[in-house]
């Protein structure tokens, strides 16, 4: 069946969104168009200020409201400026802040290094950050990529270049999720949970 190009072309649009693949961007686009307009209206509008309405802070790399200064968490006297908190993505920040516990700032890296697909130091926010802590206002670094080859190999990298600086650098702990069974969990992290164990007090 031919569609009409408007149709086929907000398709081909939501396939390219991750997760989304033609039978999901093909309901996707035919719920659009039997929903009312102003569904439509508001999703197109949303889209637009998207994209017109956020910039990245320069201090840290996450996302702002655009005309901002800083980010709301750069800008807040409550946040402790000698804890920085280094995460992939702005959505790590996300995760973080939904736990409540965590009262510092953090860094974007944007990403994070593979050989494989040429990603490389320069192509993430590693210089910023090194320049944030060389001011001197930072005591401890927390590098919290995620637990996996690149994230490692990243974590490892900016370690090695933190060392100049003599601040603290800690590691997310890992090891057992909550509920978890023994029997269900694989080698490595097993092997973390071993290594990270902790005195019961």
């Amino acid at each position: 069946m031919i569609l009409p190009d408007p149709i086929q072309n907000l398709i081909t649009a939501f396939e390219r969104l991750p997760g989304i693949g033609p039978k999901s961007a093909s309901r996707l686009a035919f719920h659009l168009l039997r929903a009312p307009e102003d569904t439509s209206t508001q999703l197109a509008e949303a889209l637009v200020a998207l994209k017109a309405q956020t910039a990245f802070c320069p201090e840290c790399f996450n996302f702002m409201l655009a005309g901002r200064e800083v980010c709301e968490v750069c800008a807040s006297p409550q946040r402790d400026n000698a804890v920085i908190c280094v995460v992939e993505e702005p959505l790590d920040v996300l995760a973080l802040e939904r736990v409540g516990a965590f009262r510092g700032k953090y860094h974007v890296l944007h990403g994070v290094m593979s050989p494989i697909e040429g990603i490389g130091p320069d192509d993430l926010k590693i210089k910023p950050l090194l320049a944030r802590v060389a001011r001197g206002d930072v005591t401890e670094i927390i590098l919290a990529t995620n637990p996996s080859m690149e994230g490692d190999a990243t974590a490892l990298y900016l370690r090695q270049q933190l060392q100049q600086f003599g601040v603290h650098v800690t590691r997310l702990a890992r090891g057992l999720p909550a509920g978890g069974d023994l029997e269900y969990a694989d080698q490595n992290t097993l092997l973390r949970a071993l290594s990270g164990r902790q005195e019961m007090n």
